[in-house]
C-alpha cells in the first residue's frame, strides 16, 4: 500500500502489558517471558520502534512490574518508551496510557498529544507496519479502525440446562483482534464518558467509542499473524515464527579468489531455494554494517563467510569486526556460518581451524553473534576430474547452513560440520 500518507500522521501507541499470566500456568507474566533470549514485550516493542511516523510509545504495567520493564527498556536499549502504571482492569490501565499524553511530562520527556493513537496488546508480538498504517490512517478517515479475521469456530449459546439453545452464523461475524486506532479526542472522551461498569468490566475498545462518541469503526482485515499469545505453547510457537523470519535474509561474503567466488555461486543457486533472499557480495565493497544491510533494504541476521584455506579464518574475523563495530547485535542473535575448503581425500588435521572457530565463537558470542563452521570439499585441481564433488559438497552444505541458521542453536557454537 501506499506510505506517503504516514509523513504527514502524528500518531502515538499505548501497550496494555498489565496481564497475570494466569492461563500461561506460570509465575511470570507471560509479557516478560523469555523468548529467543529476550522477553516477549522486547519483540512487540521492536514491531513498534521499526515504525518511525509512530512517535511515542506509552506501555502500561502493574505497578508490581513497573521497575521490571524500566530494566528491560534499558537493558535491550528501546527507545521512545514511556512505562507507566496501569490500572486493576484493562479499560482502566489503556485509560492510563492515554492520560499520560495530556500530562505531558514523563520519565524527563515530553510527549505530545497525537491525531492518532494506536492501541496494541504487548503479547501480540508480531504486527507489521502494513496493518499499523491501514488502521491509523482509517482511523484519521473514520474516528476509529480495527482489525479483524474470521472466526475459526462456530459460537454457539447454551440453555440453563447446558444443551445448545443456538448458533451464530459465522460468515456474518469476525473475531476481533489488534492493532486498534482512533482519533485521540474521540476515544479519550469515550473514556471520560463510559461507566465504573465499563471500566471494570468491558475490555473492547472499539465499541467504547461508538457507545460513548458515537463513532462507528472500520473494520480491516488483518493478516493471520495478529493471534495473542495466551497459552504456554503459544511461546513455542512464537520463537518458531521469529526465527523463521530471521531465517528469510542470507548474505554470502567471498573475497576475489575464484575458488572462493565458485563456491559462493554454488551456495547461491542452491541456497535460493531453501531462504526467500539471498544474495552473495564481496566484502571489501562494504565498509559498514548499514553498507550490507541496505542490499537487503532492511535487516539482515545471517551471513556466511568464505574462507579459501581450511585454516584461514581472515575473512570471518574481518566479518565478525565487522558487525561488532556495527553496533546492530543488540535485537536477535546473528549468525555466521565460516566456510573453509578443504582439498578432497585430505588426511590433514583440521585441528588448527577448529580450535580457532571455537576460539572466535565464544569471544563473538559476547556480542550476540553465532559461529559456526563448515568444510566443503574443493580443490581447483580435482575439479575437472570430479565435477559433480562439488556439487555433491555444496548441496550437503546447503541443507546444514539452512538447519543452522532456522534453529540457531548455541550447543553447536564453534563446532565444524564437513560435507
Amino acid at each position: 500500500m501506499d506510505r506517503a500518507p504516514a509523513g504527514s500522521l502524528h500518531a502515538a501507541a499505548v501497550l496494555p502489558a498489565g496481564g497475570s499470566g494466569e492461563r500461561l500456568g506460570g509465575s511470570i507474566p507471560k509479557q516478560f517471558c523469555t523468548v529467543l533470549g529476550r522477553p516477549l514485550i522486547c519483540h512487540t516493542l521492536e514491531s513498534f520502534e521499526r515504525v518511525t511516523w509512530i512517535k511515542d510509545i506509552v506501555v502500561v504495567v502493574a505497578s508490581e512490574n513497573l521497575d521490571l520493564m524500566k530494566t528491560i527498556v534499558n537493558k535491550y536499549g528501546h527507545k521512545r518508551i514511556t512505562v507507566v502504571v496501569g490500572g486493576e482492569t484493562r479499560h482502566r490501565s489503556i485509560f492510563n496510557g492515554l492520560k499520560v499524553f495530556l500530562d505531558g511530562q514523563s520519565l524527563g520527556s515530553v510527549i505530545q498529544k497525537p491525531e492518532v493513537v494506536i492501541i496494541h496488546d504487548a503479547v501480540r508480538p508480531f504486527v507489521e507496519e502494513d496493518i499499523l498504517l491501514q488502521v491509523a490512517i482509517s482511523a484519521r478517515q473514520y474516528g476509529a479502525a480495527g482489525a479483524v479475521r474470521p472466526l475459526v469456530s462456530t459460537v454457539i449459546a447454551s440453555s440453563p440446562e447446558g444443551c445448545l439453545d443456538h448458533s451464530l452464523e459465522r460468515a456474518k461475524y469476525r473475531a476481533s483482534e489488534m492493532p486498534q486506532a482512533f482519533l485521540f479526542d474521540i476515544i479519550y472522551q469515550a473514556y471520560l464518558k463510559c461507566t465504573e461498569y465499563d471500566l471494570d468490566f468491558g475490555t473492547e475498545c472499539l465499541h467504547l467509542a461508538l457507545e460513548y462518541s458515537n463513532t462507528k469503526a472500520k473494520l480491516l482485515e488483518g493478516p493471520p499473524d495478529l493471534w495473542k499469545v495466551t497459552y504456554k505453547r503459544d511461546l513455542y510457537a512464537a520463537e518458531s515464527m521469529i526465527k523463521e523470519r530471521l531465517s528469510q535474509h542470507l548474505c554470502i561474503i567471498t573475497n576475489i579468489n575464484e575458488e572462493a567466488i565458485e563456491v559462493g555461486f554454488q551456495l547461491h543457486e542452491n541456497l535460493k531455494h531453501h531462504i526467500s533472499h539471498v544474495k552473495a557480495i564481496s566484502l571489501s565493497m562494504y565498509k559498514t554494517v548499514q553498507d550490507l544491510q541496505n542490499i537487503f533494504h532492511g535487516e539482515c541476521y545471517n551471513f556466511i563467510c568464505i574462507n579459501v584455506k581450511e585454516s584461514d579464518l581472515e575473512e570471518t574475523c574481518k566479518l565478525v569486526d565487522l558487525l561488532k563495530n556495527g553496533k546492530v547485535t543488540t535485537s536477535y542473535p546473528l549468525v555466521v556460518i565460516s566456510i573453509h575448503l578443504t582439498v578432497p581425500n585430505c588426511c590433514s588435521s583440521d585441528t588448527q581451524t577448529l580450535t580457532g572457530i571455537r576460539q572466535l565463537a565464544k569471544e563473538a558470542k559476547k556480542s550476540n553473534i553465532l559461529v559456526y563452521g563448515l568444510l566443503i570439499t574443493y580443490s581447483k585441481e580435482h575439479l575437472e576430474d570430479d565435477a559433480s564433488r562439488l556439487q555433491e559438497s555444496v548441496c550437503e552444505g546447503s541443507s546444514i547452513i539452512t538447519a543452522l541458521i532456522k534453529v540457531r542453536n548455541p550447543a553447536l557454537l564453534g563446532q565444524i560440520m564437513t560435507v
